[in-house]
């Protein structure tokens, strides 16, 4: 996979996973939701974890720091978004608003400044390939 390739596909996870913070308030909102919590507290369930599984990625990236803390963050991410449906779908809203505002929040953070350091690397990469 080129490096243009990777920041492509972080760029992808960046704004996949910023638009579940809508997705929540939405459920915490109406009490549905198109996902399950439980679907959406697993980390193997989205386009983004198939990529970091898949064999585009060689064995010497998936060995390498970046993807190894991303992969890390991106399971903590959904235990917390799964976390934040279930009290949302089960009416329990000030739980779920307690839990948007404060580890979902962090978790999202640093999940995404985890991508951004990883595409940052990658670009630089592109750069001194050119």
């Amino acid at each position: 996979m080129s490096d243009s390739q990777l920041v492509s596909q972080i760029d992808d996870a960046i704004g996949a996973h910023g638009m579940w913070k809508m997705r929540l308030r939405t459920a915490l909102r109406t009490g549905q939701c198109e996902i399950s919590a439980h679907d959406a507290g697993c980390d193997d369930k989205c386009k983004f974890d198939h990529w970091l599984h898949s064999s585009a990625l060689s064995p010497a990236l998936k060995n390498g720091v970046p993807y190894q803390v991303v992969k890390r963050l991106h399971a903590d991410f959904h235990r917390a978004a799964g976390e934040v449906l279930a009290d949302a779908l089960a009416g329990r809203k000030a739980r779920a608003e307690a839990l948007i505002e404060g580890d979902f929040t962090a978790r999202s953070e640093k999940l995404v400044r985890a991508l951004m350091k990883w595409k940052g690397e990658a670009q630089a990469g592109t750069r001194h390939a050119a």
